[in-house]
């Protein structure tokens, strides 16, 4: 009879090859456009080029995943909360 093990770190996220989902969807859309470009260009520097730069745009991603640096402008959270409605129109002052 087969075991499987329980997947307990479902809070990490999705990965496809290493890469989070936002950055796999960058991965794809730059091959896809390299396709784009091999099917309408017939040089073999070109798709030589694509080939390099996919690879590489690859490393860097996976390198860049693994460092642990993301790219955040503010903070994450808010410096004070408070629960006071915020209302568009103003009828009483209070």
């Amino acid at each position: 009879m087969r075991s499987y093990q329980v997947y307990r770190n479902i809070r990490k996220g999705a990965v496809i090859w290493g890469l989070p989902i936002s950055l796999f969807a960058l991965l794809m859309a730059s091959v896809i456009c390299s396709l784009l470009v091999i099917i309408f260009s017939f040089s073999l520097l070109t798709v030589l080029g694509l080939f390099l730069w996919n690879g590489g745009l690859f490393v860097g991603l996976v390198k860049w995943r693994q460092s642990n640096r993301s790219f955040q402008l503010g903070t994450p959270f808010p410096k004070n909360i408070n629960n006071k409605q915020v209302k568009i129109l103003h009828y009483v002052d209070y």
